[in-house]
């Protein structure tokens, strides 16, 4: 995620963008509050779930469709608050010692990136139950959870100087695996809806590697451009994990298809071959002879997979999150722009086909179906105060190992808090929807 701080994108009437982790819903931020959208019938209408006048947000985070949102406000960018939007109501809160620059969600974990650590609660109680120290500077807030249970992984840059992954697993608490992904630092990291997986891109911008988050090994490396190097914004594998998109701060989104069979087929293939000094084609000793006397660029070069497709849009220069989900049986790739727009693309089945716009949503308009809920600042919201205050909220900066201090959220003001936290992580009553 970008860092927003300072917010000059919302001084220029911008707003920030995020999608949820099944990508369901979109959430919108501005400078006098956010909405949520749901996404089931974004190839027609947009339709809002919930808005509301509050402070001028800078981060926001959805839990899937449940009504549990984590938020970071622009007056208050030390303070966490979880709230439950349907009830309208702020469950708990947490300071830290430092700016928030981050903050990830999944059904175990919440996690939340300071300049120079990470602090990870358990979602079930909001305890903190794990802080990893003295990282490397990471002002940008770059760092991904896998939205997996089973595979319930964090991912942040281990270097300042180098693109070095460290893989923490999140449940047993201990550091996992470290990649060495790329020469230069770190731009994004993504994981795989299941989390065996995980993406990254380099400041240069120009090759996107895919990764095993169980061992490390290279699974894919895909090339973005030879002429330029640049900022890439946005990494996102598809809901369907056949997918990774990505986008930059030019005009151009990239889709790259990740064929697993062919390159199981191909390791296949040649560790029969290795086996049998027979199944050695000509054009295998050839091509291998021939490579064996490039630089070691030019080789990585032909091994490069090529963009499945890609989308123009009409300007370079803005930040944009992309995703690709199904949506009505039928698969789509949505760019939400921080200019305030929702592009809606169709997936060609075709490589190097195009991707027709389907719909494009203006953000900023007024919907006369949403509901708009202006908080009042007076009304008592569930469990409040700040870090040693009254309301049991710790103090989460506040040294130690971060094990303790944290009581459950409400536990001092009664149960009624608790139960609507405790519903609100289990997605509220049965059948509940982002609708």
């Amino acid at each position: 995620m970008m860092s927003l701080l300072g917010r000059p994108d919302v001084e220029a009437g911008e707003v920030f963008v995020n999608f949820n982790q099944n990508i369901t819903s979109l959430a919108v931020a501005t400078g006098s509050g956010y909405s949520l959208y749901s996404l089931g019938s974004v190839d027609s209408t947009l339709d809002k779930i919930y808005n509301t006048t509050t402070d001028e947000i800078f981060l926001i985070e959805r839990l899937f469709e449940s009504s549990l949102v984590a938020i970071v406000s622009q007056r208050s960018p030390r303070k966490l608050k979880v709230c439950h939007f349907k009830k309208q109501s702020e469950i708990c809160n947490y300071s830290y010692a430092n700016t928030i620059v981050a903050v990830k969600l999944n059904r175990e974990r919440l996690v939340v990136c300071l300049e120079e650590s990470l602090y990870i609660h358990n979602i079930q109680d909001m305890k903190v139950v794990h802080t990893i120290r003295d990282t490397p500077c990471n002002p940008q807030g770059l760092c991904a959870l896998s939205s997996s249970s089973e595979h319930c992984y964090l991912a942040y840059p281990g270097s300042v100087t180098a693109g070095e992954v460290q893989i923490f697993d999140a449940i047993n608490l201990h550091a996992k695996t470290m990649i060495p992904a790329h020469d230069s630092p770190l731009a994004a990291i993504a994981f795989s809806p299941s989390g065996t997986e995980i993406a990254t891109a380099s400041e240069r911008g120009t090759v996107i590697r895919v990764f095993s988050s169980q061992d490390g090994s290279r699974l894919f490396e895909l090339r973005r451009g030879l002429k330029r190097c640049v900022s890439i914004v946005s990494l996102s594998f598809s809901t369907c994990a056949e997918y990774l998109v990505s986008s930059s701060n030019t005009e151009t989104v990239h889709i790259f298809r990740l064929d697993r069979t062919a390159a199981e087929n191909a390791d296949r293939a040649e560790k029969q071959s290795s086996d049998d000094w027979m199944g050695y084609s000509f054009f295998r000793f050839l091509s291998k002879t021939v490579t064996s006397y490039l630089p070691t660029q030019v080789t990585d070069v032909f091994s490069q997979g090529r963009a499945f497709a890609s989308v123009t849009l009409p300007e370079a220069g803005v930040r944009r999150m992309c995703a690709i989900t199904t949506i009505q049986k039928q698969l789509r790739l949505l760019i939400a722009s921080q200019d305030g727009y929702l592009y809606v693309h169709s997936i060609p089945s075709i490589e190097g086909a195009e991707c027709q716009l389907i719909k494009k949503h203006d953000l900023r308009l007024e919907d006369n179906y949403a509901m708009d809920i202006k908080v009042n600042s007076h009304q008592t919201l569930g469990v409040s105060g700040a870090a040693g205050g009254t309301g049991g909220v710790a103090n989460a900066g506040g040294g130690g190992d971060g094990k303790s201090g944290a009581e459950k959220p409400g536990s001092s003001t009664g149960t009624n808090a608790g139960t609507s936290y405790a519903l609100a992580v289990k997605g509220d009553e049965p059948g509940n929807s982002s609708t």
